[in-house]
């Protein structure tokens, strides 16, 4: 099972705009997908879409039997924000004590509001995202007194990271958010987690959704989904 947050800068989107990149997870890891309709900002700032988004992947290992699935294989996904929220769900799993998670899959996440590192100067404008989208989502999504060190609204500012299930960071090259991608894998690898990071030359934020148009997101997905369900496949041998 993959339980699968939608981007959009915790502003924008819904299941429908992100229907058909669930549909290819769904056929391509042969794996259910649970898309989640979280709250949105800044009608519900964080941590409302952390929390929603906490309490349905709670929900869906509770439910993952009486859908067919292994509870012992369920990952988290998601793109952008949905990201974000995807690497705060395995924070708060782990902080509270389940439910166990198999994987994490972060596309192009969003998580740290510094926005520090060059590309997003390099990559400010120009290339379908901008430096100034981000920062503007970050204010919807926490407010002008929002915490912007929690770590389960920015986990990329977060002290600890152990004990997190194996991660794949998807990073388009001409991203504002690539080098927080890249920080993060780092420190995820520094704290003993497995992880690898996919960087895809020449594509851009939201690249993914361009599957079946752009060769560069078909290869993309192509080696997520790959990644992903070898990695739910090891976890589910080991935990026979």
């Amino acid at each position: 099972m993959v339980v699968f947050f939608h981007g959009g800068g915790w502003v924008l989107c819904d299941l429908d705009t992100h229907d058909g990149l669930c549909r290819q997870l769904a056929r391509r890891c042969d794996a259910v997908v649970v898309s989640v309709d979280y709250r949105r900002a800044p009608e519900d700032r964080f941590p409302a879409a952390a929390e929603d988004a906490y309490a349905a992947t709670g929900w869906a290992v509770a439910h993952a039997a009486e859908l067919g699935c292994d509870p012992a294989r369920v990952a988290v996904a998601g793109d952008s924000s949905g990201g974000n929220l995807a690497a705060a769900v395995t924070l708060m799993t782990r902080d509270r004590g389940g439910p166990p998670l198999a994987a994490q899959l972060l596309a192009y996440p969003a998580l740290d509001p510094r926005l520090a590192g060059r590309s997003p100067v390099d990559y400010a404008t120009g290339f379908f995202h901008t430096t100034a989208h981000m920062q503007w989502y970050w204010d919807q999504y926490l407010g002008p007194d929002g915490d912007r060190e929690h770590p389960y609204a920015a986990p990329g500012r977060a002290a600890d990271l152990t004990g997190l299930p194996p991660a794949l960071l998807v990073l388009p090259e001409c991203d504002p958010l690539r080098d927080e991608g890249r920080a993060y894998g780092r420190a995820l690898r520094a704290a003993g987690v497995a992880v690898r990071v996919d960087e895809h030359p020449g594509t851009f934020h939201g690249f993914l959704g361009a599957v079946g148009a752009l060769p560069a997101a078909d290869a993309a997905l192509e080696a997520a989904t790959a990644w992903l369900s070898g990695t739910l496949c090891d976890r589910g041998v080991t935990s026979r």
